[in-house]
């Protein structure tokens, strides 16, 4: 049982993405709002007995997001008798690096992470501390943090084993400049119309083409609202009106050319934040021998002097303020952020204890640092610059805030109005391999490699044969 649980871990785990839910929970899982007025709020006044224990000794973190790193210098501020070695590893290698690790019997690290669809494998193969049992009581903490967030960091048996410092609902950042040259409104309610549902972002693209300008960088924009449904109900593979929806969309984005053909984290893609990007086309988005476009010198050299146009819009999840905040250059000040079409969501990095951890106790303490402090969650708003967090007391206390940076939206408030329609319900240990399958097809039928009824007939071979626990009706 315990090689299965591994063997699917490694396959279902090789990378990140989704993030999550709404629902209430009470001590086996579920929250009990009756334990309000009697729960710590972790602060970070340095008031209470528990902010003033001195703590010393070393962790090691390992983790998958940057971030972190930056947490552990902080941790390290406030607590100068604590060392902290921080590994950031590629989420590529991370599930299988901390599986060699803790199965291999190694007692560091002592903090693990795991983003929303490793978790159920990372739970299920025995990495994750419990957080419910003394002298961690985590359930003291459950009306603190954001609902969904707080489920995500639960087993199948409701046992609390990590926690996030992050909410993640997704939207589209958007120029106001571009919004007020073409559409003469910047106003986010007016532009989210403009993406309310995937024929309308069609019309949006065109309407962009003809003044001249890209609707997004790449066709993968619209990969966080690519349905709003579970792709496995009961064991059985679900594909609704809404797939084939999106299916068309994408198609028609790259047939239409209304992208920038700048495939996603690479040079190009980063470079159309700061304005002017070059035009590539469907036969240069992958780059050529004389043109590297994973490298921004690279890039930038081979295309001096080529025609370029500017992008609208990208479709990134909540922490998308800190890829836009290290790659907007001049034009920071210029963006908002609309609704999508549906309530999409991607990443969060969920903290926990490696269950072989020979320093849980300092452990806990980093990890009620990172997620259930309020001097942290402040530090880390400005730090950011508006990353939005999981503890509902910040949240609560900046939902007026006006980030200037973005027009001086109220970014907080619509995230958390964007979280509230996240299901985590609808997310499966399938979705992973299952939306790829699904991404294959659609990149077939763009490029005009199938048919459409070939790419979904062999889309329905691909999932018979990955999962064949599954049952499987073709249409």
């Amino acid at each position: 049982m315990k090689a299965k649980k591994v063997l699917i871990f490694l396959l279902v785990s090789m990378l990140t993405i989704f993030m999550i839910a709404c629902g209430s929970k009470d001590n086996s899982g579920k929250k009990d709002d009756s334990q309000a007025d009697k729960t710590p709020t972790t602060s970070g006044d340095n008031t209470s007995s528990e902010a003033d224990k001195t703590l010393e000794g070393k962790l090691v973190v390992w983790t998958l997001a940057s971030d972190l790193q930056q947490f552990s210098e902080y941790f390290m501020e406030k607590n100068p008798g604590v060392e902290v070695e921080t590994v950031v590893i590629a989420p590529a290698d991370y599930p299988t690096k901390v599986q060699s690790a803790l199965l291999g019997g190694e007692t560091e690290p002592d903090i693990i992470v795991g983003e929303p669809q490793m978790l159920e494998d990372m739970f299920e193969a025995g990495f994750f501390e419990d957080l419910n049992q003394a002298p961690y009581n985590a359930q003291d903490y459950a009306h603190l943090i954001v609902d969904y967030v707080w489920e995500v960091g639960q087993d199948k048996d409701g046992i609390q084993r990590a926690i996030s410092y992050q909410i993640t609902p997704a939207g589209f950042f958007y120029r106001r400049d571009i919004a007020q040259k073409v559409f003469n409104t910047d106003d986010p309610d007016e532009i989210s119309k403009l993406f309310k549902d995937y024929k309308t972002i069609l019309e949006t693209a065109e309407t962009l083409k003809q003044a001249g300008y890209k609707i997004f960088a790449s066709d993968a924009e619209t990969n966080y609202f690519s349905g709003d449904s579970a792709w496995v109900i009961d064991g059985t593979l679900n594909v609704d009106q809404a797939r084939y929806d999106y299916m068309d969309l994408c198609v028609q984005l790259y047939q239409n050319d209304y992208t920038a053909f700048a495939s996603q984290w690479a040079a190009p893609w980063y470079q159309a934040m700061k304005g002017p990007v070059p035009l590539l086309t469907a036969e240069t988005q992958w780059g050529t021998d004389d043109m590297n476009i994973w490298d921004a010198e690279s890039f930038a050299a081979a295309t001096e002097g080529k025609e370029t146009v500017e992008v609208f819009a990208y479709g990134l999840p909540a922490w998308g303020v800190l890829t836009m905040r290290d790659n907007v250059g001049e034009t920071a000040g210029k963006w908002g952020v609309a609704a999508g079409p549906s309530y999409g969501f991607g990443g969060g990095t969920f903290i926990g204890i490696s269950q072989a951890s020979k320093r849980k106790e300092l452990a806990w303490e980093y990890l009620k640092f990172c997620t259930l402090t309020e001097d942290t969650m402040e530090w880390w708003i400005v730090k950011s610059e508006g990353d939005t967090v999981s503890y509902i007391p910040t949240l609560e206390k900046h939902a007026e805030d006006k980030n200037e940076i973005y027009g001086g939206q109220q970014l907080y408030k619509f995230w958390l109005e964007q979280a509230k329609g996240i299901d985590y319900s609808k997310v499966t240990r399938y979705d992973k391999a299952i939306g790829d399958a699904w991404g294959a097809a659609i990149t077939a039928i763009k490029t005009g490699e199938k048919t459409k009824e070939e790419a979904i007939n062999e889309f329905y071979d691909v999932v018979e044969s990955t999962f064949p626990e599954l049952k499987v009706n073709r249409e």
